[in-house]
């Protein structure tokens, strides 16, 4: 076994509908903060500690949460009121937000140039609200708005590329955006199962890790778009985060309620954990090896510890 439980921590209960959504790690203070969507919070863990510690309130519908380690900024995209959130680590009473497109959702960062690229689910009433955001987080303003082809999921930077890699749910590919001037789509990969969701990278050996709501894990080639491994998952996937020092992947998975371990060279299952029901995502703490679950029905974290 992989994923050895340490224990919970318990967070506040929910308001309102939904419960939490995603997650990020200041990794210099073990810092977890999780997008506690049903309270228009994001709710902060001491991972070390493991307590909770504290919520920031005001951020309606929040859905995504990044964090950049330099400097120490802390992202929220909040679906409720079409704004991208920051503040700092240290500093987490002054918010600031600004506008972006319709209902943001995923959220990736180029530390390079301080360019937050916010991901929109849209709204099947507003023709052409499906776009990508990339903000100048320096200047607070948005640089431009892209239209992609259909919802979005989650996104993440690639440093090597000096790209976005933004999945598409219908239809199923996953959208390449130059990060640097000029901004702009650079291609379209055509993923060949349904509902590409969640998405990180081994950027080492160059492979991206696509999860589908066809209840694959697909391995890609980040540079060429060129599928490679497939790995069957347990049902309709959400997050994945990939742990580059051990070479596992995690995924969450809400429908039976489990984590899902994968070794990636080769891609293999490694193990499969049961959460909760509804359990759909996770955070990873690369520093300490720390996978968190976030429980809805019993709104606590869930805490493992990766012993390899």
């Amino acid at each position: 076994m992989a994923l050895e439980h340490l224990g919970f921590v318990d967070l506040p209960a929910h308001a309102g509908a939904g419960g939490f959504d995603h997650a990020a790690v200041h990794e210099p203070t073990g810092r977890v903060y999780v997008a506690h969507t049903a309270n228009d919070a994001v709710d902060v863990i001491d991972i070390e500690a493991r307590k909770y510690v504290a919520s920031i309130s005001g951020l309606t519908a929040v859905a995504g949460a990044l964090v950049a380690d330099a400097p120490a900024l802390v992202f929220t995209s909040n679906r409720g009121e079409n704004t991208v959130a920051m503040f700092h680590v240290a500093d987490d009473k002054h918010v600031e937000k600004v506008r972006v497109g319709v209902r943001p959702n995923g959220l990736a960062y180029d530390p390079r140039r301080a360019r937050l690229l916010a991901a929109h689910v849209g709204d099947p009433t507003i023709p052409g609200s499906c776009t990508v955001s990339v903000v100048d987080v320096r200047a607070r303003k948005t640089l431009i708005d892209l239209p992609v082809a259909g919802r979005t999921r989650w996104t993440i930077y690639d440093p090597v590329a000096d790209v976005f890699h933004v999945n598409i749910a219908d239809p199923p590919q996953s959208v390449v955006v130059a990060a640097g001037d000029p901004i702009a789509i650079r291609r379209v990969v055509s993923i060949p199962h349904a509902g590409p969701h969640g998405l990180d990278i081994d950027v080492t050996r160059r492979r991206l890790f696509c999860a589908c709501d066809a209840g694959v894990l697909v391995e890609l080639d980040a540079d060429t778009g060129a599928i490679g491994a497939t790995e069957r998952i347990a049902g309709v996937p959400d997050v994945v985060f990939f742990n580059a020092a051990l070479g596992r992947a995690y995924v969450a998975i809400g429908d039976p309620g489990v984590i899902e371990v994968f070794d990636t060279a080769p891609l293999r299952r490694h193990e499969t954990i049961t959460t909760e029901a509804g359990a759909h995502t996770l955070s990873f703490d690369a520093a300490r090896n720390i996978v968190c679950a976030f429980l809805p029905a019993t709104h606590r974290a869930a805490v493992y510890r990766d012993r390899a």
